[in-house]
């Protein structure tokens, strides 16, 4: 490599999709992930590092030109999923992704949960029904029962590689033979799962705690609003800073610990489930959302984190 190579390169490249990368319209939800990379870069930049931001199919970037890549907001990637994880592989061949590969791939799809279960890691009641597979959900709910001890008269369905609450429902047994075709649709195309309907998730919210090198940052509490069980922005969830208990970051710490290999950042939701202990909605170690404007000092940490342990 010459000289003149050498100074263009990188040190680290913040990740996001093309909707974020230069818009020519804002709102207060773009404007939100704008301010949350924004933290993020400055943070590395003063860290000493070289740093610029891309959409992650931005055809022009070469990433051979920076030694690392940070996901923040790569939020497109299941309305694109083939085209992504065919970026991710061959991306990965030319530079260090922040988390690794390796965790993104474990973590894009929720089979993980069953990994996180086995390691002794308390989380909802789930069935999971294979894509294409012959049954209906009438069937998947009656396996759910008598395989999963579903008790509850009400579920979730969902994907297994999704995100923001798409094809999300809650459903009642009652409301099966309405569903049964929307089910028959998404199965012949992706892998679905059937949770438990979560009673105190609507009553008293979901806690994100932020964990960056196995440590707890700062805490959040999500709440869906008045007839919404989905607790994202995207359905009329608010947000509210949280200051987690001595529980809850052991939950947290301890669900992080039993992820395949250490990440450098994770996000841990919990909840209090229908027998009052606490369980783990999902471990977002790819692309979650930290919430850095209502904790700013976060963003340092997170850049010392990745000085530390990559440019140390």
């Amino acid at each position: 490599m010459n000289n003149k190579e050498q100074e263009s390169m990188f040190d680290l490249v913040v990740l996001t999709d093309p909707r974020y990368a230069a818009p020519k319209i804002t709102g207060p939800y773009i404007e939100n992930v704008l301010l949350e990379d924004r933290l993020v870069q400055e943070a590395l930049e003063a860290e000493g590092l070289r740093v610029t931001r891309k959409s992650w199919d931005d055809p022009q970037f070469d990433w051979s030109t920076t030694r690392y890549a940070l996901f923040r907001s790569t939020w497109d990637y299941f309305h694109r999923f083939g085209e992504f994880s065919n970026w991710l592989e061959s991306t990965s061949l030319q530079t260090v992704l922040i988390n690794s590969r390796e965790l993104i791939r474990w973590n894009m799809d929720k089979h993980y949960l069953q990994g996180l279960s086995r390691a002794g890691i308390n989380v909802p009641r789930t069935l999971f029904v294979e894509k294409g597979c012959d049954t209906t959900l009438d069937a998947a709910f009656e396996r759910a029962i008598q395989e999963k001890g579903f008790q509850n008269q009400q579920f979730v369905l969902k994907p297994c590689v999704s995100g923001g609450g798409r094809h999300t429902y809650k459903v009642a047994k009652a409301e099966i033979p309405q569903r049964e075709a929307l089910f028959a649709e998404l199965i012949r195309s992706e892998a679905l799962m059937l949770q438990e309907f979560q009673e105190n998730i609507v009553s008293h919210g979901e806690y994100s705690l932020m964990v960056f090198d196995g440590r707890y940052s700062h805490a959040v509490l999500k709440k869906a609003k008045n007839g919404e069980f989905r607790v994202q922005d995207g359905f009329g969830g608010s947000v509210h800073p949280h200051t987690a208990t001595k529980a809850q970051i052991a939950m947290a710490e301890k669900v992080v610990g039993a992820a395949p290999e250490p990440p450098l950042y994770g996000r841990v939701d919990i909840f209090r489930d229908n027998e009052g202990n606490w369980a783990l909605a999902e471990l977002e170690i790819f692309e979650p959302e930290l919430w850095f404007r209502l904790e700013p000092g976060a963003a340092a940490v997170l850049a010392k984190g990745i000085r530390d342990r990559f440019f140390g």
